[in-house]
Protein backbone atom coordinates (compact mmCIF):
# COMPACT_ATOMS: atom_id res chain seq x y z
CA UNK A 1 0.00 0.00 0.00
CA UNK A 2 1.24 3.45 -1.01
CA UNK A 3 1.77 5.85 1.55
CA UNK A 4 -1.24 8.25 0.14
CA UNK A 5 -3.43 5.07 0.53
CA UNK A 6 -2.48 4.38 4.02
CA UNK A 7 -3.13 8.27 4.94
CA UNK A 8 -6.59 7.69 3.48
CA UNK A 9 -7.39 4.71 5.22
CA UNK A 10 -6.25 6.22 8.12
CA UNK A 11 -8.01 8.87 7.83
CA UNK A 12 -11.79 7.20 6.71
CA UNK A 13 -10.95 4.90 9.63
CA UNK A 14 -10.90 8.00 11.97
CA UNK A 15 -14.49 9.07 9.77
CA UNK A 16 -12.24 12.91 8.81
CA UNK A 17 -12.90 14.63 5.94
CA UNK A 18 -10.46 15.93 3.64
CA UNK A 19 -11.20 19.64 5.26
CA UNK A 20 -11.08 17.92 9.17
CA UNK A 21 -8.03 16.74 8.42
CA UNK A 22 -6.25 19.98 6.46
CA UNK A 23 -7.72 22.23 9.54
CA UNK A 24 -6.00 19.46 12.49
CA UNK A 25 -2.56 19.89 9.92
CA UNK A 26 -2.46 23.29 8.57
CA UNK A 27 -2.06 21.61 5.17
CA UNK A 28 -4.31 22.17 2.65
CA UNK A 29 -7.38 19.82 1.65
CA UNK A 30 -6.29 19.86 -2.24
CA UNK A 31 -2.72 19.49 -1.42
CA UNK A 32 -3.81 16.39 0.96
CA UNK A 33 -5.82 14.82 -1.57
CA UNK A 34 -2.67 15.19 -4.39
CA UNK A 35 -0.88 13.45 -1.67
CA UNK A 36 -3.47 10.46 -1.12
CA UNK A 37 -3.53 9.91 -4.85
CA UNK A 38 0.30 9.93 -5.41
CA UNK A 39 0.42 12.85 -6.84
CA UNK A 40 2.74 14.97 -4.40
CA UNK A 41 4.81 13.93 -1.60
CA UNK A 42 4.73 15.09 1.64
CA UNK A 43 7.82 16.83 3.24
CA UNK A 44 8.72 15.73 6.62
CA UNK A 45 6.97 18.45 8.64
CA UNK A 46 3.89 18.00 6.96
CA UNK A 47 4.24 14.27 7.14
CA UNK A 48 4.46 14.68 10.63
CA UNK A 49 1.40 17.06 11.25
CA UNK A 50 -0.44 14.39 9.55
CA UNK A 51 0.49 11.49 11.55
CA UNK A 52 -0.15 13.70 14.81
CA UNK A 53 -3.38 14.42 13.65
CA UNK A 54 -4.54 10.80 12.92
CA UNK A 55 -2.84 9.59 15.72
CA UNK A 56 -0.06 7.21 14.63
CA UNK A 57 3.76 7.40 14.72
CA UNK A 58 5.26 8.61 10.85
CA UNK A 59 6.71 5.31 10.46
CA UNK A 60 3.24 3.18 9.90
CA UNK A 61 2.85 5.60 6.88
CA UNK A 62 6.43 4.47 5.06
CA UNK A 63 6.30 0.96 6.20
CA UNK A 64 7.01 -1.51 3.15
CA UNK A 65 4.04 -3.99 3.05
CA UNK A 66 5.68 -7.71 3.66
CA UNK A 67 9.17 -8.48 4.80
CA UNK A 68 11.85 -5.78 4.55
CA UNK A 69 15.26 -6.83 2.53
CA UNK A 70 17.98 -6.35 4.63
CA UNK A 71 19.51 -4.25 1.53
CA UNK A 72 18.62 -0.81 0.67
CA UNK A 73 19.52 0.32 -3.06
CA UNK A 74 20.55 3.60 -3.21
CA UNK A 75 17.99 4.24 -6.09
CA UNK A 76 15.00 2.70 -3.97
CA UNK A 77 16.17 5.17 -0.58
CA UNK A 78 12.90 6.49 1.00
CA UNK A 79 13.76 10.36 0.33
CA UNK A 80 12.07 13.29 2.39
CA UNK A 81 12.22 16.76 2.28
CA UNK A 82 12.31 19.23 4.97
CA UNK A 83 9.69 22.02 4.22
CA UNK A 84 11.00 25.38 3.85
CA UNK A 85 14.65 24.43 3.65
CA UNK A 86 17.08 22.69 1.28
CA UNK A 87 17.51 19.77 3.39
CA UNK A 88 16.90 16.22 2.13
CA UNK A 89 17.53 13.15 4.04
CA UNK A 90 17.45 9.75 2.53
CA UNK A 91 16.61 6.77 4.90
CA UNK A 92 19.33 4.24 4.88
CA UNK A 93 17.40 1.18 6.82
CA UNK A 94 15.27 -1.11 5.30
CA UNK A 95 12.12 0.45 6.83
CA UNK A 96 10.95 2.37 10.44
CA UNK A 97 10.03 -0.47 12.68
CA UNK A 98 13.89 -0.93 13.64
CA UNK A 99 15.71 0.34 17.27
CA UNK A 100 17.97 2.25 14.96
CA UNK A 101 17.62 4.60 12.27
CA UNK A 102 20.62 5.77 9.84
CA UNK A 103 19.87 8.81 7.60
CA UNK A 104 22.50 10.51 4.76
CA UNK A 105 20.87 14.07 5.39
CA UNK A 106 22.53 16.78 2.59
CA UNK A 107 22.12 20.54 2.68
CA UNK A 108 23.36 23.28 0.79
CA UNK A 109 25.52 26.07 2.90
CA UNK A 110 23.20 29.18 4.00
CA UNK A 111 20.08 27.35 3.68
CA UNK A 112 19.53 27.65 7.22
CA UNK A 113 19.62 25.93 10.52
CA UNK A 114 17.75 22.51 10.86
CA UNK A 115 16.96 20.54 14.22
CA UNK A 116 14.55 18.55 15.55
CA UNK A 117 13.81 18.90 19.12
CA UNK A 118 13.26 14.89 19.55
CA UNK A 119 9.72 13.40 21.85
CA UNK A 120 11.92 11.15 23.53
CA UNK A 121 16.04 10.43 24.82
CA UNK A 122 18.11 9.77 22.25
CA UNK A 123 21.69 8.79 21.14
CA UNK A 124 23.09 10.03 18.17
CA UNK A 125 26.02 10.00 15.52
CA UNK A 126 26.46 12.00 12.91
CA UNK A 127 29.74 11.95 10.30
CA UNK A 128 30.51 13.94 7.81
CA UNK A 129 30.86 12.80 4.29
CA UNK A 130 31.26 15.90 2.32
CA UNK A 131 31.01 19.84 3.35
CA UNK A 132 31.35 21.51 6.46
CA UNK A 133 28.75 21.27 9.48
CA UNK A 134 28.41 23.23 12.24
CA UNK A 135 26.56 21.55 15.49
CA UNK A 136 25.17 23.62 18.00
CA UNK A 137 25.01 21.55 21.72
CA UNK A 138 23.93 22.69 25.00
CA UNK A 139 27.43 22.19 25.64
CA UNK A 140 29.22 24.11 22.88
CA UNK A 141 28.95 24.79 18.92
CA UNK A 142 31.36 22.19 16.91
CA UNK A 143 32.95 22.79 13.11
CA UNK A 144 33.33 19.10 11.67
CA UNK A 145 35.05 18.62 8.23
CA UNK A 146 35.17 15.97 5.93
CA UNK A 147 35.94 12.71 7.92
CA UNK A 148 34.76 13.86 11.72
CA UNK A 149 31.97 12.46 14.09
CA UNK A 150 30.28 13.63 16.80
CA UNK A 151 28.44 11.70 19.36
CA UNK A 152 25.69 13.13 21.56
CA UNK A 153 22.28 12.74 23.31
CA UNK A 154 19.34 14.06 21.14
CA UNK A 155 17.99 16.27 24.12
CA UNK A 156 21.46 18.73 23.95
CA UNK A 157 21.13 19.32 20.19
CA UNK A 158 20.13 22.74 19.73
CA UNK A 159 20.93 22.90 15.53
CA UNK A 160 23.05 21.50 12.67
CA UNK A 161 24.01 23.84 10.44
CA UNK A 162 25.86 23.01 6.97
CA UNK A 163 28.72 25.75 6.57
CA UNK A 164 31.78 26.76 3.94
CA UNK A 165 31.26 26.65 0.32
CA UNK A 166 30.23 22.57 -0.45
CA UNK A 167 26.68 20.79 -0.17
CA UNK A 168 27.04 19.17 3.32
CA UNK A 169 26.59 15.09 3.20
CA UNK A 170 26.41 13.44 7.12
CA UNK A 171 25.57 10.06 7.84
CA UNK A 172 23.41 10.29 10.95
CA UNK A 173 22.32 7.38 12.79
CA UNK A 174 19.87 7.43 15.85
CA UNK A 175 18.87 5.33 18.57
CA UNK A 176 15.49 5.03 19.08
CA UNK A 177 14.02 5.80 15.91
CA UNK A 178 12.73 9.62 16.03
CA UNK A 179 10.49 9.32 12.64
Amino acid sequence: MSLGARIKARRKELGLSLRELAAKTGVTASYLSKVELGQASPSIDSLRAISRALSVPVFLFLMEDGPASPVVRAAERLKLQRSHSRLMVELLTPDLNRRMEAFIFEQEPGSGNYAITPSQYTEEIIHVLSGQLEVELVTGTYQLNVGDTIYFEGPSLKSLKAIGTQTMRVLAVVTPPVL
